[in-house]
């Protein structure tokens, strides 16, 4: 056995990747030279009187202001950026299916061109940018932040539809067409039912995002619990604030496990 196995041929020694070894040095040297060139000063961040100046101004939120008048406030806020969050995400997965028809190609080449160049568009602007425009379009409240929301989850959602569209198999709704049903009657039983449910968790999930971003739409006039913290950090207000950031965690928390619990139904429904 001991000359068997000194015989056996010895294990072949895996290939050097130059390439990911120059790579990772690249990346290494980047993000050392993104420190140098930010010049943080670590030691001024750790300072004693730092860590004063930070402890004093946390404890300037305790305790939240907790009364009836400003709870009932502060539910109506998130109520609003509910409301907004919700509205954007559902009008932005109406446009984001439309335009996913004609980005998948199903319009054709030069349709196809356009409509990713709106997506591009749509989603590289940032929301921000999208609610300060929409604000002064249609004034300061929650109808703008929820335009905002609308017009760049479009861009995203579009995207994410027309790739799940251009991977879903054309068999069953070109054994339809073949049948003679009509190319709506096709597309709705033959491709929609594939891709539906990889349409609706890209919904959820960017529902759950979009929370996040209407709460900080309010700053620039959007609305709902953003523009409620928004105020009360202006004029000094902590513990108002605090009462707020309590409200905007609660309220995510709630949206994330419900949209989690929504996703987990679908995948077992179609799995």
């Amino acid at each position: 056995m001991k000359a068997a196995a000194a015989a056996a041929p010895p294990l072949p020694r895996m290939p050097v990747c130059v390439r990911c070894r120059v790579v990772a040095l690249l990346i290494v040297a980047a993000v050392a030279a993104s420190f140098v060139y930010l010049g943080i000063d670590y030691r001024a961040l750790g300072s004693g009187e730092s860590l004063r100046l930070m402890g004093r101004f946390v404890l300037e939120f305790f305790p939240p202001d907790l009364s009836r008048a400003f709870l009932a406030r502060t539910g109506w806020g998130a109520l609003q950026t509910l409301a907004v969050s919700a509205l954007g995400t559902v009008l932005a997965a109406a446009a984001g299916a439309v335009l996913a028809l004609a980005a998948a190609g199903r319009a054709g080449a030069v349709p196809r061109h356009a409509t990713r160049f709106v997506l591009n568009l749509l989603r590289s602007v940032p929301e921000l940018v999208w609610a300060a425009l929409m604000v002064l379009a249609a004034g300061i409240g929650p109808f703008a932040g929820a335009l905002a929301l609308a017009l760049h989850t479009t861009g995203v959602l579009g995207r994410l539809f027309a790739e799940s569209l251009e991977n879903a198999p054309r068999a069953p709704e070109q054994a339809l067409a073949l049948g003679g049903a009509g190319a709506v009657a096709a597309f709705g039983y033959g491709s929609l039912p594939l891709v539906l449910p990889q349409w609706l968790a890209y919904a959820l999930y960017r529902w759950e995002m979009n929370i996040r971003m209407a709460a900080v739409l309010g700053f620039v006039g959007g609305g709902g619990l953003g523009q409620l913290l928004y105020f009360h950090l202006s004029i000094f207000q902590q513990q108002q604030a605090m009462t707020v950031l309590i409200a905007m965690f609660v309220l995510v928390a709630l949206v994330d496990f419900a949209s989690a619990r929504l996703r987990r139904t679908l995948g077992h429904a179609h799995g």
